[in-house]
Formats: C-alpha cells, structure tokens, sequence
C-alpha cells in the first residue's frame, strides 16, 4: 500500500465507506486464495469468486460466525452499524436483508484493514473461507 501521511480513522468512516474498503480487500484476497488453489482460467475464477464474495454468501458467513460468538463486542457493533447502513440502492440479485448483511461484513473487513489490525482482519477472512468451502465442497 502506499504510504499517506494522514492516517484514515476508520471509526469516522460512515459505514458505507468501510464496507467500500473491505469488499476491495475481500475481494483481493479471494482472488489470491483462487490463484494459490491452482485457478487460472479467467471465467473459472470469476465464477468461484463469486462464491466468496456475492451478497447471500457474505450473509452467510457473517451468520454463522454469529451463531459461533467468533466476534468481539466492538466488532458486533460495527457490524451492527454496517447491517444498518442506508444505500441508495440494492442489487436485482438480492434482498434487501441479505444485502444488509453483507454490507455489514465488508464494513467489519474494512475496519479491520483500515485500523491495521492484520491478525484479526486475515482470521476471519481465513475462517470465512473455510465456511465456503465446507458449503460447497470445495478443497
């Protein structure tokens, strides 16, 4: 990343803006994890970065990481924050729940990059990648 002299204060960020941030870095990672599971064609990965990174799968994830108290007090409150953000539009392929609910997780992930926090940020992604995979019977 480059280097700013200002540093971004990810708790004054709107949560949309944090939720901006964390599906670029999601995004980033997803595809890294595709690259090092040997996947090369350019349609193929798109595909299986859907599987990551669309709304329902987001929802899900951030569901059962709920349903097994992985998140702390703080990150609970941002996402209740992210899960509450008002857009200006929802996607054709979506509800509006789902949608809240994935807002909600991409804000955490932007928090967590934005605040530097690269342990906790990369356990959660590395856990939400295993909850896909285990859901789809992936490697």
């Amino acid at each position: 990343m480059l280097h700013y002299p200002k540093k971004i204060d990810e708790k004054q960020l709107n949560s949309l803006a944090l939720a901006y941030m964390g599906d670029a870095v999601l995004e980033t990672y997803v595809r890294y994890h595709l690259l090092q599971r040997g996947q090369v064609k350019p349609h193929l990965l798109h595909k299986e970065a859907t599987r990551y990174v669309s709304a329902k799968a987001q929802s899900n994830i951030l569901h059962q990481m709920k349903d097994e108290d992985f998140f702390s007090e703080e990150e609970i409150a941002i996402l209740k924050r992210g899960r509450n953000a008002k857009s200006g539009s929802i996607p054709k392929n979506t509800d509006v729940q789902t949608y809240r609910y994935s807002t909600a997780f991409e804000a955490l992930i932007g928090s967590l990059y934005l605040a530097g926090n690269q342990e906790r940020l990369e356990t959660i992604i590395r856990h939400a990648f295993q909850i896909i995979d285990q859901v789809k019977g992936g490697n």
